[in-house]
């Protein structure tokens, strides 16, 4: 049972590194990097509510995603800053969730948190699936 129990914690930590990779690379503008982290063209999606106090589901595209991040002009900043992980994993499928807030030009922008859903192909884990939440209220717990 041990062993066992070793082994999940491995592969937990390995899906929490896999995030963290992404979040690398996301802020380095490396869109290569950003490419061989997921598997295809994975599907993005961002739930919100808008000023009349309706749900938003917004949808992007992995490609429309990269280039919007290869777009930034390097003379601005931005974070986006991972305050907790919850990994759950089941053989070959990893569900990480992860409360983050963003940071532009050093300002606060909003918050949520991201779900991530991962694939483990030949010994590594990919990202097949990214929601999020944004909000402006309600960040301090």
């Amino acid at each position: 049972m041990g062993l066992n129990v070793n082994a999940q914690e491995t592969e937990t930590e390995n899906v929490k590194a896999k995030v963290i990779e992404f979040f690398d690379a996301f802020h380095k503008q490396d869109t290569t990097a950003l490419k061989t982290i997921v598997k295809g063209d994975i599907k993005m999606q961002s739930i919100s509510v808008n000023k009349e106090g309706k749900t938003v589901l917004q949808e992007e595209s992995y490609k429309n995603f990269i280039k919007s991040i290869a777009s930034i002009p390097k003379d601005k900043t931005f974070e986006e800053k991972l305050l907790s992980f919850d990994i759950k994993v089941d053989g070959n499928m990893a569900n990480a969730w992860t409360r983050y807030e963003f940071w532009f030009n050093g300002k606060f922008s909003h918050c949520g948190v991201n779900s991530f859903q991962l694939i483990k192909e030949d010994g590594e884990w990919k990202i097949i699936y990214l929601v999020d939440t944004r909000r402006r209220e309600g960040c301090k717990d």
